[in-house]
């Protein structure tokens, strides 16, 4: 996949200069608190998982590809944006997002989301996207307010995650909302 990039941040596949960093903060019980991985993440489990999204030539639907947020100033390495493209209708995707808790409340986030999003409506011409995220991951819920997306669905005590039933909130937005918003230039934080 082509690199993407906004004013501060670029969007780019995966390399081994980012196992540390990638473990550091996957390894924040904070940050992983309402992920499906594990805290600690062990080293090897990050080679393992860099290792598997470089083979990566093409994205086929169901599978996951996942994008390092590089900081331009820096070139620190600071979370990462995900989508996958759904088994059962290409047209539409998924997405998911984590960020290092330093980096947090800056505006990184919605950022990268919104340039993720704009490559999936705008260049790979889908129909639909949605995100889901658990109900009392508020920061999450207020950037997928935030950039546009609407929720759709709640479902309480739903997912079975970390020992808890967790309920979950289903946002979406259709391409012609994005390409329409984006065209106004609501939601849009690039120059």
């Amino acid at each position: 996949m082509d690199t993407l990039e906004t004013g501060r941040l670029i969007l780019r596949p995966f390399c081994m200069q980012d196992l540390r960093a990638f473990a550091a903060y996957r390894s924040d019980p904070l940050v992983a608190r309402y992920q499906t991985w594990e805290a600690p993440y062990p080293v090897e489990k990050a080679r393992e998982f860099i290792e598997q999204m470089s083979r990566l030539e093409t994205v086929h639907p169901g599978e996951w590809y996942q994008l390092a947020l590089e900081l331009k100033a820096s070139g620190e390495m600071i979370g990462d944006v995900a989508f996958h493209r759904l088994a059962e209708d290409a047209r539409q995707a998924e997405i998911g997002f984590t960020l290092s808790r330093r980096h947090q409340g800056k505006g990184y986030a919605t950022e990268a989301v919104t340039r993720l999003l704009d490559y999936l409506f705008g260049e790979l011409c889908l129909h639909r996207v949605r995100a889901i995220c658990d109900a009392e991951n508020e920061p999450s819920r207020r950037l997928l307010e935030r950039i546009g997306m609407r929720r759709e669905g709640y479902f309480i005590k739903s997912y079975w995650l970390k020992g808890r039933w967790t309920s979950e909130y289903w946002y979406a937005i259709l391409g012609e909302e994005w390409l329409k918003n984006q065209h106004r230039g609501s939601g849009n934080v690039e120059p």
